[in-house]
């Protein structure tokens, strides 16, 4: 199994930023994929970006240019670099672990993010 803690999140003004961090243990595979997912009220949870061991990246639309995911893999942390942060960015963030050696991906409990108008 797979432990993710996240950390980071919390209340800021719009245009303000935040870093979220996400630390994997247990039975971490060395090829493996990590991002970060967002769900707000009454919506859907949502990719927001995702990264490969290798440091391939991927991103919404809506965060492109404003958010970058980053990696240290001796550490098996992923963080997000949150900038120029809006109120619909307001959500619940969840880290999330998949590989090719689990059957399923893991989640990690998820960390409020409020950005006030």
């Amino acid at each position: 199994q797979v432990q993710l803690v996240e950390s980071g999140g919390g209340l800021v003004q719009a245009g303000g930023s935040l870093r979220l961090s996400c630390a994997a243990s247990g039975s971490i595979f060395s090829i493996n994929a990590m991002g970060w997912y967002r769900q707000a009220p009454g919506k859907q949870r949502e990719l927001v970006a995702a990264i490969t061991s290798g440091g391939s990246t991927n991103y919404a639309d809506s965060v492109k240019g404003r958010f970058t995911i980053s990696r240290d893999n001796a550490k098996n942390t992923v963080y997000l670099q949150m900038n120029s942060l809006k109120p619909e960015d307001t959500a619940v963030y969840y880290c999330k672990y998949g590989d090719a050696y689990h059957e399923y991906d893991y989640w990690g409990q998820g960390t409020q993010v409020t950005v006030s108008s």
